[in-house]
């Protein structure tokens, strides 16, 4: 037998087959050193089964496997695939007693969906995992290989990495004595399959990776800025999901405490308390913890509330109570509402003021309207609030007014009747209001539109309201990226806003002195939490990029200085290869920019040609610049395919004619630039193999792939989740249908534009699909029911067409549920598969099998 050598390496690189293989010997494993485990003490020759004792007890000794395979020693194997098992003996202290456990490992890559056969032989007792879950064992021990009993792992590979542990029995004594040879054979309908092994660090990203693993999703900084509450959460290779809620010192960001899960902390508005609640009797007890001596006191007992806002000066707090419209008594249910299907419609909110001097609860909105909290004045003597209720024969079928009350004399101020409002705060002298809404608010003195436009509701600007005179001036109106949420600061009397600017998420301040627009120089493209301290310039904040999961970050307002303060994916992130992504841009025929981007598979080549998936939305929002998403455009890249992801008009973030072009356009001219976009990437990217692009969407996404499909041919095929295939059906059957229309078919309704809701209906051009079309739906959807798919269904059914139908039981518009959520994404890559590489085995496997 050949020498065996050692090395240690971190990466070692893929052993490449370029023929077609049949059978493929591994020949090279990570390998442990011995682990040294305890042989039991006898006190009876029996057991509790009435069985003796066998070594083969001792396999069953929990090891963690990558803990142990962290030194990287790497084992090769002779000319014939047999490995000498090693001892590796760095401390030179052999234990008494003789037995150890001892970890090896390799990992396998599939180009391809394709079934094998993993088998092991060794002359000692195994254990075989994949992916760290227990297949077959051997519990006998010989001494010689040809001896010894082959074991066989059945393998149903997807084109994604597999790691293999081996966790063997030992012995210190005559240790190199032992041998094992593996071996992947394939089976004979997937010979065409190409098998890569390694032991290297670096694999392509899966499913899993967005799925898995911790991030932090939420950070608050205490009023003084001197300390931080960071949230993070874990998901394991379960799918189970656990929080850890930390508070650290800003300075140091030394941790200080770790909070229970049930605890979800929130900073009090002006001390560095933190308050939250626990289950008391029938009701919630509310504790402050302080942060000085790590100690907790009760400040209010069985309290019921649904959402609470505390007094600047920490004396009160305002409630929100959910009170119901009593049920009908009888079985049949009378609809009140086009919105009493949602089950939130009887739902009114009202407020209450908690006293936590005079442990009093009471009362200060009565009736059958909603109200909702927008702020308390710096002074806390004023609750700015809005009252909404419905209105079916506004725009957008809603009455909305904001209201100031003196929380002392109970006095009420209207401040504005306005259905296209819809939040207020104070401002550090309390003197001015700073109001979202839409365009149209105050009469639309905000819009930015060209004539014969109607603004997209969903296009955030900002007001200036005076609250002595009661002027209103528009302060981004000229300002291209949609706001969704503001921070007057009482330092710099600077308003920090939260936008949606194209395809990123970031952080803008507006000096009102000047009226100038700052763009804040943070780190990553998609800014999660943003919150700044109360007396300080200090402030946290999360976000995440094309290529990294979430992190943490502070930021100095004032020096414009940024610091990392965490990065949980990191190391997961550390061992996960991504290809390029590159920005592409193009001017359509009309001469409007359309932005988007393009991934790249990691090992791209210019010469070879590549299927090509085209993604969109085309609804009100972009497709953002997430590495975390439920369409990951990266593990796309990873299957071997160049994915293209663009913005067609109607975004908001775009500038407000742009997200106009939403309104009352159902599909144009957002298709034609899909289309366009997608035709003139392929002119320019000679590596694109134009007979092999796929499209996929999901919602109003959906429905475009539909409709693009009854407008072109160029898309070998299509996927649709969720789509609306009717405009009709889903504007009635839709929870929110109508009131979507508000704003996607302004003033148009199926009886006084009975064109706009068919003729760009994907529904009734159906005969027009050519393309094999993947409809994808949860089986409780109630934004998009699940008709939109089977009325198209049916109806390419009927028409002989290539369509398929996958309803997923119990999941609603999004994809929740862990292993629902897998086998979904298998749908998916198993159709681009079929029909855009020419490999229906993994089709056929999930859902074409005999029985």
């Amino acid at each position: 037998m050949k020498k065996i050598i050692f090395s240690t390496l971190f990466l070692i690189g893929f052993i490449a087959y370029t023929f077609s293989q049949k059978e493929i010997k591994v020949e090279s494993y990570l390998s442990s050193e011995l682990i040294p485990v305890f042989v039991p003490i006898q006190t009876d020759s029996l057991n509790t089964s009435e069985k003796n004792y066998s070594d083969k007890e001792l396999l069953s000794t929990q090891v963690d496997f990558k803990q142990a395979l962290y030194k990287k020693q790497v084992l090769k194997t002779d000319s014939g695939s047999i490995a000498t098992l090693p001892f590796f003996d760095w401390d030179s202290k052999k234990p008494k007693q003789d037995k150890a456990i001892q970890i090896l490992s390799f990992n396998i890559d599939a180009d391809r969906f394709c079934k094998a056969k993993l088998s092991v032989t060794s002359t000692e007792m195994f254990e075989i995992y994949v992916d760290g879950e227990k297949g077959k064992s051997k519990e006998t021990k010989e001494t010689e290989l040809s001896k010894s009993k082959e074991v066989t792992v059945d393998l149903k590979l997807q084109p994604r990495q597999y790691t293999i542990y081996i966790k063997r029995l030992a012995t210190f004594r005559n240790f190199d004595k032992a041998e094992i040879q593996s071996v992947i054979k394939l089976e004979k309908q997937d010979t065409l399959a190409q098998i890569t092994l390694s032991t290297s660090d670096k694999r392509k990203i899966s499913t899993n990776d967005m799925l898995e693993g911790t991030r932090v999703t939420d950070a608050s900084i205490s009023p003084s800025g001197k300390y931080y509450t960071a949230t993070f959460t874990t998901v394991d290779n379960t799918g189970k999901r656990t929080t850890n809620f930390e508070l650290r010192e800003f300075k140091n960001n030394k941790l200080i405490y770790n909070f229970p899960s049930y605890a979800r902390p929130y900073w009090m508005p002006s001390s560095d308390r933190i308050i939250y609640h626990k289950d008391g009797i029938k009701n919630k007890n509310f504790y402050v913890f302080n942060v000085a001596d790590l100690s907790e006191n009760l400040i209010a007992e069985e309290v019921e509330f649904d959402w609470y806002k505390i007094s600047p000066d920490e004396t009160y707090m305002i409630l929100s109570c959910d009170e119901s419209i009593k049920a009908d008594k009888s079985v049949f249910k009378r609809h009140l509402s086009p919105s009493d299907r949602t089950g939130s419609y009887r739902k009114r909110t009202n407020l209450f003021k908690y006293d936590f001097n005079k442990k009093m609860k009471e009362r200060l909105t009565f009736g059958h309207t909603s109200v909702y909290i927008c702020d308390i004045s710096h002074d806390s003597k004023f609750l700015l609030f809005m009252a909404s209720k419905e209105e079916l024969k506004n725009r957008l079928f809603g009455d909305y007014k904001l209201y100031n009350m003196n929380i002392y004399t109970a006095e009420i101020d209207t401040i504005a009747d306005d259905p296209f409002i819809s939040d207020a705060s104070f401002s550090p002298d309390d003197k001015q209001l700073l109001i979202t809404g839409s365009g149209d608010a105050f009469n639309g003195i905000g819009l930015n539109i060209k004539d014969g436009q109607i603004s997209n509701n969903y296009d955030k600007q900002i007001f200036l309201m005076d609250l002595k005179s009661k002027e209103v001036s528009t302060l981004s109106k000229n300002f291209n990226p949609s706001i969704s949420k503001c921070h007057w600061s009482k330092i710099d009397n600077k308003i920090y806003m939260k936008t949606d600017d194209e395809d990123r998420t970031v952080i803008y301040s507006f000096n009102p002195k000047n009226n100038g627009y700052k763009r804040l120089g943070l780190k990553e493209d998609m800014i999660g939490a943003f919150d700044i301290a109360d007396n300080s310039l200090d402030a946290v904040y999360t976000g995440q990029s094309l290529t990294n999961s979430t992190r943490l970050y502070s930021i100095d307002l004032k020096s414009d200085n940024v610091r990392l303060l965490a990065d949980p994916y990191a190391e997961r992130l550390s061992g996960i290869a991504v290809g390029k992504i590159e920005d592409w841009n193009f001017t359509t025929s009309d001469s409007t920019l359309i932005k988007g981007r393009c991934y790249y598979p990691v090992d791209f080549d210019p010469n070879k040609k590549y299927p090509m998936i085209v993604y969109y939305y085309a609804g009100v929002h972009a497709t953002t610049r997430v590495f975390d998403t439920n369409y990951p455009l990266h593990v796309f890249a990873s299957l071997g395919y160049i994915v293209y992801t663009l913005q067609p008009s109607g975004a908001v973030g775009f500038g407000q004619e742009f997200s106009a072009r939403h309104v009352n356009a159902w599909g144009e001219p957002a298709a034609q630039e899909i289309i366009e976009g997608t035709q003139k990437f392929c002119d320019t990217h000679s590596f694109v193999d134009k007979t092999k692009i796929g499209c996929i969407g999901a919602s109003y996404g959906g429905f475009m792939t539909q409709y693009v499909l009854t407008k072109t041919n160029i898309f070998a095929t299509g996927i649709s989740h969720a789509g609306i295939s009717s405009i009709a059906s889903y504007w009635g059957e839709g929870y929110w249908g109508y009131a979507y229309s508000g704003t996607a078919t302004a003033g148009n309704f199926p009886w006084n534009n009975p064109k706009l809701y068919t003729e760009q209906s994907p529904l009734f051009h159906a005969d027009k699909i050519n393309s094999p079309l993947l409809l994808l739906h949860g089986g409780v959807d109630t934004n998009v029911p699940l008709g939109e798919s089977i009325q198209m269904f049916n109806a390419l059914k009927l028409l002989g067409k290539t369509v398929e139908f996958i309803e997923i039981e119990g999941e609603n518009h999004v994809i929740s549920a862990y292993k629902k959520r897998l086998e979904w994404h298998d749908t998916i890559f198993a159709w681009f598969a079929k029909w855009l590489k020419n490999e229906p085995e993994w089709w056929t496997d999930l859902y074409e099998k005999k029985p």
